[in-house]
């Protein structure tokens, strides 16, 4: 290091401050030997280092310049102000690197936030991709179903059309209503034909049912589910009388049943006939066909268990 000239009035000034020859000296030598605030301020923020009682390890040139003309209480008023000023200037820089510090911190954490909603945005979007796959799979499942059923009663009225064809049961399938030419309504004589063809018929006058009150879809399915109990019934019990007879005038019977005609005539399919007084509808015992009566208790269950059932089909 140069040689530094040291300025011994200064040096004696901080002396009389309060300050040691070594942290005067040391103090001016760092500071470029050029002020007294510049000293005292150095000395200041380097109040918390160690010192020791070794001189600055550098040639040194004193300037011997007259003594100090202020008395030592003069010299500690100054040196009051001096550390004052010194500890405002530190205060100032250190509110300086707060707000630094502030503005870095603020920065980070709109960072931060910007790089979370990011990632939130992302997983939205990965979300909304998945849930679209997952609904276009479900859409093409019920697809599969639909076109399953179609052709599954697409074969059903083709056995159908070819036993109608044979001439087994076709003339014999009358309308209880000729002006709507209604096929649900069938003579004794339809009864004698083959079971598929019954089975069809019943099953069509379900799904006639099904689409014609497919607004009422609860009592709908009241309706089949009081058939189902009514048939079950017989067939567990074709001899019991009171099974093989149903009051009209009952308000449990109305309400389920009776308000619907294609339930009437699902009743009369199965063997049902008015009685003579007319208040009930009677299935006679030589009248009873349990395997009809089986056929009617499949289609019942079909039409309870399947929800599209009646709903594909014009």
């Amino acid at each position: 290091m140069d040689a530094s000239d040291i300025n011994r009035s200064l040096v004696s000034e901080l002396e009389a401050m309060g300050f040691s020859e070594v942290q005067a000296t040391k103090a001016l030598c760092s500071s470029g030997n050029s002020s007294l605030e510049a000293a005292v301020n150095w000395i200041v923020d380097h109040e918390d280092e160690a010192y020791n009682d070794e001189m600055p390890m550098v040639s040194v040139d004193i300037i011997e310049t007259p003594a100090p003309t202020f008395d030592s209480e003069q010299a500690k008023l100054k040196a009051q102000e001096l550390r004052e000023r010194a500890h405002k200037r530190r205060e100032e820089e250190e509110k300086k690197l707060d707000k630094e510090r502030e503005k870095e911190r603020i920065r980070a954490g709109k960072e931060w936030l910007a790089t979370k909603r990011m990632a939130e945005e992302n997983e939205r979007k990965r979300f909304e991709a998945q849930r679209k796959t997952e609904k276009e799979e479900e859409r093409r499942a019920r697809e599969r179903i639909r076109q399953k059923l179609q052709q599954d009663m697409a074969d059903r009225r083709a056995r159908l059309g070819s036993s109608l064809n044979s001439g087994t049961s076709l003339k014999s399938i009358k309308t209880s209503e000729p002006e709507t030419k209604n096929p649900l309504k069938v003579d004794s004589a339809a009864l004698s034909g083959n079971l598929i063809t019954k089975k069809e018929v019943l099953m069509e006058c379900l799904r006639s049912l099904r689409r014609q009150h497919k607004e009422e879809d609860m009592k709908v399915q009241r309706a089949f589910k009081t058939l189902l109990v009514y048939v079950r019934n017989i067939v567990s019990n074709p001899d019991e009388g009171k099974f093989r007879k149903i009051r009209l005038s009952n308000p449990a019977f109305q309400a389920r049943v009776g308000i619907f005609k294609e339930s009437m005539q699902f009743l009369e399919l199965c063997g049902f006939e008015r009685a003579e007084e007319g208040d009930f509808l009677v299935l006679h015992s030589d009248k009873v066909d349990m395997a009809l009566l089986r056929s009617a208790g499949m289609v019942l269950h079909t039409a309870i268990t399947n929800p599209f059932f009646g709903l594909l089909s014009k």
